[in-house]
């Protein structure tokens, strides 16, 4: 059996609880979510609570099975304390640069755990980047750095087409956070495993040039 650590327990209880919440009380939800305006209003505290709440049951399903699987690899590396550390950071991310992408779309909302556990996720591919990692419709495992790649080059093709309704401007800035602070935890990987860490480096540059371009 695949024993959870108390940390990632009270993760996952504390989304289950806060969504169940809003499920059933739509003035809950609609306060908590990731809101532009509301943000813009002063309640800043949305771009944390919003991590907390989901769409539905599969939302939050396939969130809390995701974290499931990576939350003991950077646990086993740094320890509850910089989980927690690096989940936070990777929702706040998240956020943030939902916030700075979609600044001048005053409808623009969201909600989901997506960016805290891609950016637990992308923390894992860099402890681990020897995993391998299963996809639907691929029949052999790949490495979890080139699914990794793959997953922020499609959420770039995702945020210039604004494909599907999904948030993958915070999916990618959770992404980031998990990258950027694992490196301030374990800045050795920029020796022991510099390629990796050029590679998953590559998709976060192309953004941020498409960005100055004005192409997204």
């Amino acid at each position: 059996m695949y024993n959870l650590h108390i940390a990632t327990i009270a993760i996952m209880a504390a989304n289950v609880l806060v969504s169940l919440r809003g499920f059933s009380d739509i003035t809950f939800f609609e306060r908590y979510k990731f809101s532009i305006s509301g943000i813009r209003a002063g309640q800043r505290e949305r771009t944390v609570t919003s991590g907390f709440l989901h769409v539905d049951i599969s939302h939050l399903f396939l969130n809390m099975f995701t974290l499931y699987f990576f939350a003991n690899v950077v646990i086993n590396w740094f320890g509850p304390g910089k989980f927690l550390i690096i989940y936070f950071i990777s929702l706040i991310a998240g956020s943030l640069l939902a916030l700075f992408f979609h600044k001048n779309e005053p409808h623009y909302s969201a909600v989901g755990a997506s960016g805290a556990v891609i950016g637990i996720l992308y923390a894992a591919i860099l402890l681990r980047p020897d995993m391998q990692l299963g996809i639907m419709f691929i029949p052999i495992p790949l490495p979890a750095y080139v699914l990794g790649i793959a997953y922020l080059l499609y959420s770039i093709y995702g945020m210039k087409s604004r494909h599907g309704n999904i948030g993958h401007t915070a999916h990618f800035g959770g992404a980031i956070g998990g990258y950027v602070t694992t490196l301030l935890f374990k800045p050795d990987l920029f020796v022991t495993d510099t390629l990796i860490v050029i590679l998953l480096a590559i998709p976060i540059i192309i953004l941020f040039v498409l960005e100055k371009m004005g192409k997204i």
